[in-house]
């Protein structure tokens, strides 16, 4: 099949969502080829424990190029314990600037539960300016939809279960089949 006719791997919604002093990803179970659902219950949020300090970590794009992504991220941490964010810029340097991962197709969410982060290919770590961020296909529906609950009484798993049930009412490559981690500071 020519590379231009593939359809391509689409269905990935992930949100962080940070109120208080809570922190929640929850992210959807799934995955698209075209017009077709390969799978509905992926599981795309993970729990890490790299040298006793837990993080947690969603990822949109490809399985394969996320979990070697978190393999790194997991080594980084281990080599700055506590320190999330040291071992963020570090994932995107390499991942900028390495041929191997440069091809890789997957974005990243991270927390440990003080900070959370998005990690790009292009070498980005950003914060979010408003303790929300969402990657993936639905992710600017999910987005739109937690900062809009962002002054409510809502806690932050709260939040994050409605923005995804907006994005999946939405989004063709969204459902409603969560996966949701939570982490304090």
């Amino acid at each position: 099949m020519a590379e231009d006719s593939f359809p391509g791997w689409h269905g990935t919604t992930i949100i962080g969502v940070k109120k208080g002093d809570e922190v929640v990803i929850a992210g959807d179970g799934q995955v698209s080829l075209g017009q077709t659902v390969i799978k509905g219950s992926a599981r795309k949020v993970r729990r890490l424990k790299p040298g006793g300090h837990e993080v947690v970590a969603g990822f949109a794009g490809s399985t394969a190029d996320a979990f070697t992504l978190l393999e790194r991220l997991e080594v980084k941490l281990e080599a700055t314990p506590g320190q999330l964010a040291r071992a963020s810029v570090e994932l995107a340097k390499d991942w900028r600037t390495d041929k191997y991962l440069q091809k890789l197709e997957a974005m990243l969410i991270v927390t440990d539960g003080k900070d959370i982060f998005v990690i790009t290919g292009a070498g980005d770590v950003l914060e979010p300016e408003h303790d929300v961020t969402a990657i993936g296909s639905g992710g600017n529906f999910a987005l739109a939809a937690a900062r809009g609950m962002m002054d409510s009484d809502k806690d932050a798993e709260t939040i994050a279960r409605d923005a995804m049930a907006i994005a999946a009412d939405i989004c063709v490559y969204t459902n409603g089949r969560l996966t949701v981690e939570k982490i304090s500071a």
